[in-house]
């Protein structure tokens, strides 16, 4: 071997030496010192390199083929610092529909209001790039939250003293309390940083015993109403769905830091527990009467409930309903202009009354609702705000053995599926003003304070769905269901900060077209646009014949 093959040899090793480090210190995380080890020692071997073939380097690029390798090389090397840079400093635009890439509103929102430090240990493999810079992000739009970097593989003896079993696991520390989070999903970090930094759990409350849908159950169908050979008898007006379970629910509460538990008042043990939201989710069979008694006067003294009633089920709740303001209406809503898939029986909604539990929410659905109406009269220190609507061409059904809209017995559209209702007796007016007010028209009972005579409640917000089924494991990740649901449950909580932290989701695009609106793409796309085109052919082949 002569010397000058020797001293290319060692300036193809600096080369690659410097070309290690660039790689290390851009691709992978926490190999700082390695890489500056390997810019340094490349850099001096690089530089020997040269000086060794500086005779033959001169004379190689004095010729047309060493000038063009040169002006080669150059614009290599600015490509390879150009993506040196960009992935050194990256910058991002989050195009994607669902803004996966980027923090939420309602994340950053969080972030910018806890008061209690949270220090955050994020350990990861070499190729956790995407999930570190997620944590940067976090991290740096909030003072109170910091975070450090480990590799548990460089560094086992600090994943053993953590309790961190394998990458891609996040410890959350804030005043000696800790949680692991072990997904790079936003709401699952968001929602453990809420629930660290609180300190506090919230329990839900659900009434069990009456055949209501679990919420520790997983049951479900594998698929939603509409799917290629399912029908369930689409024939016919109407969908008769199953029961599911609700875990899907739990499991969402349950990473927003609420304790969710099931409460069974018939063994008499009443609401012992310390409910922030007491849940009564579409039971099939009558309360007792100690059981009504019980919400009744849970709901006087100033708790939190929400009502998910079923059509043409009796549950002996429906005085306490009317106390709010609120009748249960006998009936199942058919929406022949705006439903989800061929199902009249599951009303779709797009467009909301304006509130905190309704700001950008998506298409809605409920499969198979009753309505609800306001009471003849208004009810003291209590405000009724109904929050979805269904279109004009919807009619409760009153008869479903004979479907079919009949004028005068037939509730017509647009029908209220939701509304919120708010005590407070700073509501109070008094009961001569209320009723003439009625009278005279200038009081709408769902958007107004209004009173009759009694002064005595206390604050609570409560929620009346008349659909249970939307809730469900099968239905309560489909559009925006579990988005109204978490929501409204936040609502009752009094934890507005939560609403919208649920998991984001690459979801297929799709196009939600009504009845009439899928007919006129049709007469569009089939009809019209061809026969545009025939005319403009045959006009054609008229001038040129």
């Amino acid at each position: 071997m002569d010397q000058s093959f020797r001293n290319l040899l060692i300036l193809i090793l600096g080369i690659t030496f410097l070309i290690l480090s660039v790689v290390m210190d851009a691709i992978l995380v926490d190999t700082l010192v390695i890489a500056n080890t390997l810019l340094v020692a490349g850099l001096l071997v690089t530089i020997t390199g040269i000086y060794l073939l500086r005779a033959e380097l001169n004379l190689f690029f004095k010729k047309q083929r060493g000038e063009a390798l040169a002006w080669s090389l150059g614009m290599v090397g600015i490509v390879v610092a150009v993506c040196y840079l960009s992935i050194k400093y990256p910058f991002r635009i989050d195009m994607t529909e669902g803004d996966l890439y980027s923090l939420s509103a309602e994340t950053i929102d969080m972030l910018e209001s806890i008061e209690t430090p949270v220090h955050i240990s994020f350990f990861h493999d070499p190729m956790m790039r995407d999930t570190v810079e997620f944590y940067q992000l976090i991290a740096s739009k909030s003072d109170q939250v910091t975070v450090e970097f480990h590799d548990p593989m460089l560094n086992p003896s600090i994943a053993r003293m953590k309790g961190i079993e394998f990458a891609g696991t996040a410890l959350l520390e804030s005043e000696g309390r800790q949680l692991q989070v072990n997904t790079p999903h936003e709401s699952d970090i968001a929602n453990g940083i809420l629930k660290i930094s609180r300190g506090i759990q919230q329990t839900i409350c659900f009434l069990d015993g009456h055949g209501e849908p679990d919420p520790f159950s997983l049951e479900q169908h594998d698929h939603i109403e509409g799917d290629s050979g399912h029908d369930h008898g689409l024939g016919t007006q109407y969908v008769l769905h199953e029961r599911h379970g609700m875990a899907k629910l739990r499991n969402s509460l349950e990473s927003m830091n609420y304790v969710v538990s099931k409460v069974t008042l018939a063994q008499g043990r009443g609401l012992e527990e310390d409910c922030a939201v007491f849940i009564v989710a579409g039971p099939q069979t009558p309360l007792m009467q100690s059981e009504v008694r019980w919400i009744d006067q849970y709901i006087r003294d100033g708790n939190n409930v929400l009502f998910m009633l079923d059509p043409f089920v009796t549950t002996g709740l429906e005085p306490v309903i009317e106390q709010l303001g609120v009748i249960l209406n006998d009936n199942l809503v058919l929406d022949e202009e705006s439903h989800f898939w061929a199902d009249i029986s599951s009303p779709a909604v797009t467009k909301y009354n304006l509130h905190s539990i309704t700001d950008n929410l998506t298409l809605t659905f409920f499969p198979g609702a009753r309505s609800l109406s306001p009471t003849e009269l208004p009810v003291a220190n209590t405000r009724v705000r109904p929050l979805i609507n269904t279109s004009r061409k919807s009619y409760g059904e009153t008869d479903i053995t004979e479907p079919g809209y009949e004028e005068g017995v037939d509730p017509k559209g647009p029908l209220t599926l939701m509304v919120i209702v708010n005590r407070n007796p700073h509501y109070g007016k008094n009961a001569e003003t209320a009723i003439k007010e009625l009278q005279e028209g200038t009081t709408d009972n769902s958007t107004t304070d209004t009173v009759t005579e009694d002064s005595t409640a206390i604050s609570s917000r409560i929620a009346i769905i008349g659909d249970s089924d939307f809730a469900t494991n099968s239905f309560f990740h489909v559009m925006g269901n579990g988005k109204l649901l978490l929501s409204t449950i936040n609502y009752l909580a009094a934890q507005e900060n939560l609403i919208g932290l649920e998991p984001k989701s690459l979801d297929i695009a799709r196009v939600n077209l009504t009845n009439t609106q899928m007919k006129g793409t049709f007469v569009l796309s089939i009809i019209l646009i061809p026969a545009l085109m025939a005319i403009i052919g045959i006009a054609v082949w008229w001038r040129r014949r």
